[in-house]
């Protein structure tokens, strides 16, 4: 998992947006198109390239009333998972 103090960003020419035909929400890549879950979709907008991965898990466990450890577990998942697959850097 990453480190808590590592600040996620999305790696150049990635994009995070929605996409009104789709009416979902993607992230873009050169050459590659992701449909994040719901899980992923609240951690990816929370990734601005200032905020720490614990910081993120923060907001999203206060905002969810969720437990802390739980959060930065599936956080962690997510952002490694992407940063595998070229769309995030820390």
């Amino acid at each position: 998992m990453s480190d808590e103090a590592a600040i996620p960003r999305f790696r150049r020419g990635v994009k995070f947006r929605r996409d009104a035909v789709r009416d979902a929400w993607v992230l873009l890549a050169p050459e590659k198109l992701y449909l994040p879950d719901e899980t992923a979709v609240e951690i990816l907008k929370l990734v601005d390239g200032e905020r720490c991965v614990g910081a993120i898990a923060d907001d999203l466990a206060a905002r969810f009333d969720a437990p802390r450890d739980l959060i930065l577990t599936d956080v962690g998942a997510t952002l490694d998972d992407l940063a595998a697959k070229g769309a995030v850097q820390f």
